[in-house]
């Protein structure tokens, strides 16, 4: 399902003056085949996750009847995408909440820094999306009427520090903002963090009189807690609910809930925290999702609650290249507080839906197993796709010939703390494989092929040149900052050439197909596990997809 990209990607679709000839690109394909998604649904079920791939600290909320969530996208751009959905299960991305190269610039930064945990809220016809640019100027607001944009310029919170920042509207008209910061004095330990507190002004767009710490450490400070953050209050029936992450977003990750009959509090912590959290299973257990938390609580049309919230299927025990992925589950409430999951319970996979669910609606290309092909004959590129940081000139051309994506290559290799020519989507399955069919490149000096990308340090491209009177078909990797280049074979010269990468886990192979001649395999089942996250660090999963560059050794 194809749908149009933000005003930057329409400008990025007239053709730029560049020295080299692009690489024509005729299409791209992307097929998944998990295991665990055969799993049979039943009608009114629906699949975990919800959003699968790289969609980070989810948040969410209720505009009517439509739902909307945020996922941190990071050095990417367009960056905050927005979904939008009538059920809880079924999301389809509106727009995104930086959409404008004049609104952040990711310069310099690494993939994993950027824009962190986004919130959104809404009020009397306004969205709010409130967030932090880390390393990138800090904790800013942008609005917009409609969640689909035009998003405003970032009006920057400078009074506020620290991360994860949200607002909550009360009944009785006011506004609060929330956010993680150091506790007041020195740090007692390594990860001892606090939940702020100050009214916030609407009109003005800033906070507003004294800031108050409502958690110090966590809720239980004699553990000495760690990284008590992404808080949230909710109002229900008396009572203020003050939802938070702990425990890092790692597998520690949980979240913890406590209360007040009072906005400032003293809010008193659950008895029976964490009221999710995967940390207490088996870690050899089959199919394992782990680092579970983040979430964000929202009220369903029918008076049912729900949680959204953030989680990791791992592989080898403890490897995942497919990020930190969107989850969803219901809300019990008992004896006045909230439970996401029993403690010693793991995430289903297929689950009952909403009563409200939508039956008729298919998950895929969110999650499940599907094949999603961009065949470059729309207007404007696919919601999809994603580029590594903020262009600065136009390099990507749906104009130049009709049905073809045409990448004007930059000098930018993926190493780069810029934006080189390479287009990104998600990965979204342990077991997929991403193909695309591009014309040879005319002119010596230009490589272009299909690259699968986690950060500027850890990365495959695996590509074509012209060499002498022929072409050479290469694979490269980065591991650790180190290039090398993995295996050539040479070939006669041809018109079009098919690249494909296939992944089962942590295997990956790489294949070429020159003139419609037959598939060869470069190279087999290579360690693939240095685009999982614990071994490339940082909050990011991987993402594969076309990509061209002037070669760097010419």
């Amino acid at each position: 399902m194809l749908s149009l990209l933000c005003p930057l990607l329409l400008a990025l679709s007239a053709a730029p003056l560049h020295a080299r000839e692009p690489v024509l690109f005729d299409w791209f394909q992307y097929s998944g085949h998990d295991a665990t998604f055969e799993q049979p649904l039943p009608a009114g079920s629906y699949r975990n996750p919800v959003l699968a791939g790289f969609h980070p600290d989810p948040a969410v909320v209720r505009a009517g009847d439509r739902f909307y969530l945020v996922n941190s996208s990071f050095a990417y751009f367009p960056g905050i995408p927005v979904f939008e959905s009538r059920d809880l299960v079924h999301w389809q991305q509106v727009g995104n909440a930086i959409e404008r190269p004049s609104q952040l610039d990711f310069d310099g930064l690494g993939m994993s820094r950027g824009v962190f945990a986004p919130t959104i809220s809404y009020r009397d016809g306004t969205f709010y999306v409130v967030n932090t640019a880390v390393d990138n100027g800090g904790n800013f607001l942008v609005t917009a009427k409609n969640p689909a944009g035009p998003w405003s310029d970032p009006v920057w919170l400078k009074d506020i520090d620290g991360i994860d920042p949200s607002l909550f509207f009360d009944r009785d008209g006011k506004a609060y903002l929330l956010n993680n910061g150091e506790p007041e004095g020195k740090p007692r330990y390594d990860g001892h963090r606090a939940i702020w507190m100050q009214q916030f002004d609407l009109a003005q767009r800033k906070p507003v009189g004294p800031r108050k710490v409502l958690i110090d450490g966590g809720v239980d400070p004699s553990k000495n807690p760690i990284w008590i953050e992404g808080p949230h209050v909710y109002q229900r029936e008396g009572w203020y609910y003050l939802v938070c992450a702990e425990g890092g977003t790692g597998p520690d990750h949980s979240q913890v809930v406590l209360r007040s009959r009072w906005v400032w509090g003293p809010y008193a912590p659950y008895e029976h925290n964490p009221i999710l959290t995967q940390r207490d299973l088996d870690p050899g257990r089959a199919n394992p999702i782990t680092n579970a938390g983040h979430a964000d609580l929202v009220e369903g049309l029918d008076g049912s609650w729900w949680a959204i919230f953030l989680a990791s299927r791992n592989y080898g025990g403890v490897h995942y290249n497919t990020g930190r992925e969107t989850y969803l589950l219901p809300v019990t409430w008992k004896d006045g507080w909230p439970t996401i999951l029993e403690h010693g319970r793991a995430i289903p996979q297929v689950l009952a839906g909403p009563a409200f669910i939508d039956r008729k609606a298919t998950q895929a290309p969110m999650t499940g197993n599907f094949t999603w092909r961009d065949e470059f004959d729309k207007p404007a590129l696919d919601r999809a796709w994603m580029q590594l940081r903020v262009p600065k000139q136009p390099w990507a051309d749906l104009t130049a010939q009709r049905g073809k994506l045409a990448i004007h290559p930059l000098a930018e290799g993926l190493d780069t703390l810029r934006n080189p020519s390479f287009l990104a989507r998600r990965q979204q399955h342990l077991a997929f494989e991403a193909s695309t069919s591009l014309t040879v490149p005319t002119e010596a000096g230009t490589e272009a092929g299909i690259a699968a990308f986690q950060n500027e340090r850890y990365w495959y491209f695996l590509g074509v040149r012209r060499r002498g009177a022929g072409l050479q078909v290469f694979l490269q990797r980065s591991s650790a900052g180190e290039a090398s280049t993995l295996a050539t074979a040479s070939i006669a010269d041809a018109k079009t050439l098919k690249l494909k990468i296939t992944a089962d886990a942590g295997a990956y192979s790489f294949g070429f197909d020159a003139d419609g001649k037959g598939w060869q395999w470069l190279r087999r089942d290579d360690d693939g596990t240095i685009l999982s996250t614990d071994v490339a660090g940082g909050f990011v999963g991987a993402v594969v997809g076309p990509y061209a560059r002037t070669e760097t050794d010419q």
